[in-house]
């Protein structure tokens, strides 16, 4: 060493420059090794060569972190503020109609089609990589919205909004279904925000004694049958 040189400086890397990239490209190799329940950002820090602390500077949170990592919008925070419906003078009765507008606001993005593409692919030929997906959704996204839900059947109303989210996401964005794919937002939101508004509220167990709401009678009554004419 020269004489009045500096000593390399080892140790956890500062936050410096490159940081944040590095800490990301170290939680996308852990959260497809371990899943996103085992992953840790302890761990995550020590394969970044950062200190843990950064890890929280750059990112509130483990969800905040694998939404970035696995570049998907911050859906815990739009579902937030999707079921905040008061805060924006709209009844709780359109909430269903808030959550499809927030969510076609979200699939604007031209990049979340591909981050989609990517994530189905190694969910649908990898079973690490569908349990690390379907962790994320149960843990952060469904879990969000269950806390809002009474009981009983908070779980089925979790799990159908969920299908019903997910089904119409691949459709307008992925496999690009018609009309869907190019349907204006009002009217996605006018076509689909009753059916989720009803998984959120309605009566999901009722009978022909108790039919949930909104439930029509698709058989004429006897007496509205046309009597044949002895003409005919």
């Amino acid at each position: 060493m020269r004489e009045g040189q500096t000593p390399a400086r080892r140790g956890r890397r500062p936050g410096r420059s490159g940081t944040r990239e590095a800490i990301l490209r170290a939680a996308r190799r852990s959260f497809s090794e371990r899943g996103y329940d085992s992953a840790s950002l302890r761990e995550i820090a020590t394969q970044a060569e950062v200190d843990p602390a950064l890890v929280h500077h750059y990112f509130r949170g483990k969800a905040a972190l694998f939404q970035a990592a696995m570049r998907m919008p911050d859906l815990e925070n739009a579902l937030t503020q999707a079921l905040q419906p008061e805060a924006g003078g709209v009844p709780p009765r359109q909430v269903g109609e808030r959550i499809v507008r927030m969510l076609a606001t979200l699939w604007s993005d031209r990049e979340l089609p591909r981050t989609l593409a990517g994530l189905m692919r190694s969910a649908a030929t990898n079973e690490r990589a569908a349990a690390m997906l379907r962790e994320f959704l149960g843990q952060v996204v469904l879990a969000r919205l269950g806390r809002d839900l009474p009981e009983p059947d908070r779980d089925l109303r979790v799990a159908l909004v969920g299908s019903q989210v997910f089904g119409l996401l691949v459709a307008r964005t992925l496999i690009k279904i018609e009309p869907i794919a190019s349907m204006p937002v009002d009217e996605l939101v006018a076509a689909v925000g009753p059916t989720l508004q009803r998984y959120l509220t309605a009566d999901l167990r009722g009978s022909a004694e108790n039919p949930s709401p909104g439930a029509r009678e698709t058989r004429p009554p006897a007496d509205s049958r046309a009597v044949p004419s002895g003409n005919a």
